[in-house]
């Protein structure tokens, strides 16, 4: 069954004096959906998500949340709460107090608002940290702190705006985990800015790709990595190489093109310019003429037991549905 549209951005637009940021951009994105706006830096990407939270203007065009025009209403108006990158907790006041701040603003009596940041606090696991002020705890600690302080106003819909950019490696992996697992409890949409690929097809089941204040693609994460519609998305979403010329270019996945010491029917002929071992996966990199320097994807146990050596002639063949159309 389709999920109603739970957020519609019509024509939307956002200039800066004579740059535009954002242009004429429409989607909808359905409720109860993990939503991740990826691109570049600059692509729009983040004042796309702060006109939605009301935190910047629109300078055309409408957002339109639950049926309702919501594009001049002030953020606290709209259904919708936001995580900041830097997490921007109060520095003098505890945790249990940071998470309830907006409850006090609102006049909750403070055994209510308390009692509301706990549970809160219970959700995202920081449960035993209340007392604390926030110059006590961890990065990840701060982030579920902010995470909680911007679920306790119920949104229906939480804008994250690359909230995993300041964590280690590991820490971030465990968050993606903790993220999902709170978007599904909850039931509210997420939407998410980040630049990582990674980040995005991990996290979510609706990927928006930017470029240049335009969406270039749209759709589940397999979707998009597995048949991208524009040379952009195919370079940006990574795993491919591209094929072929100008109206006529292809997007074959690294991990489809098979590398052989013999030449077959067909077969690209290449040099090996590097290998780079990383772990489950072997990357070869070759020069071909036709194509620019491809890259093949091989597993570990397929690739050790016929390895090749920078220098070697080599041959590239794949499957003909395994190439994707790119738009021109």
């Amino acid at each position: 069954m389709t999920k109603a549209a739970a957020l519609e951005l019509i024509k939307l637009t956002k200039s800066y004096g004579g740059t535009i940021a954002v242009d004429a951009i429409n989607q909808t994105i359905p409720d109860g959906t993990y939503t991740c706006l990826l691109g570049p830096s600059g692509c729009g990407k983040s004042s796309t998500l702060r006109m939605i939270a009301g935190h910047e203007s629109v300078s055309s065009g409408d957002i339109i949340h639950n049926g309702a025009n919501i594009t001049d209403l002030a953020p606290a108006r709209r259904g919708t709460a936001m995580m900041f990158q830097s997490y921007a907790l109060f520095p003098h006041l505890s945790v249990v107090d940071n998470v309830a701040f907006s409850l006090k603003m609102k006049g909750v009596d403070k055994a209510a608002r308390q009692k509301q940041a706990r549970e809160l606090l219970d959700l995202v696991d920081m449960a035993t940290y209340g007392d604390r002020l926030p110059d006590q705890l961890s990065g990840g600690q701060q982030q579920r702190v902010a995470l909680a302080r911007a679920l306790i106003t119920k949104p229906s819909i939480l804008l994250l705006d690359e909230p995993l950019s300041a964590l280690d490696p590991f820490l971030r992996i465990r968050m993606r985990t903790e993220l999902n697992r709170l978007q599904r409890e909850l039931g509210i949409s997420f939407i998410h800015v980040t630049h990582s690929q990674d980040e995005a097809l991990a996290l979510a089941d609706h990927i928006i790709v930017m470029n240049r204040g335009k969406i270039e693609q749209d759709g589940p994460p397999q979707e998009v990595f597995d048949a991208p519609k524009t040379e952009f998305v195919a370079r940006f979403i990574g795993g491919h190489n591209i094929l072929g010329a100008d109206k006529r270019k292809l997007a074959v996945r690294t991990d489809r093109m098979l590398l052989a010491s013999e030449t077959s029917p067909g077969a690209m002929p290449a040099k090996v310019l590097a290998v780079e071992y990383l772990g489950t996966i072997v990357n070869v990199t070759v020069q071909t003429i036709e194509a620019g320097e491809l890259t093949v994807s091989v597993g570990d146990t397929a690739y050790f037991r016929n390895p090749v050596e920078i220098g070697q002639s080599v041959f590239l063949t794949w499957k003909p549905e395994d190439a994707h159309q790119l738009a021109a």
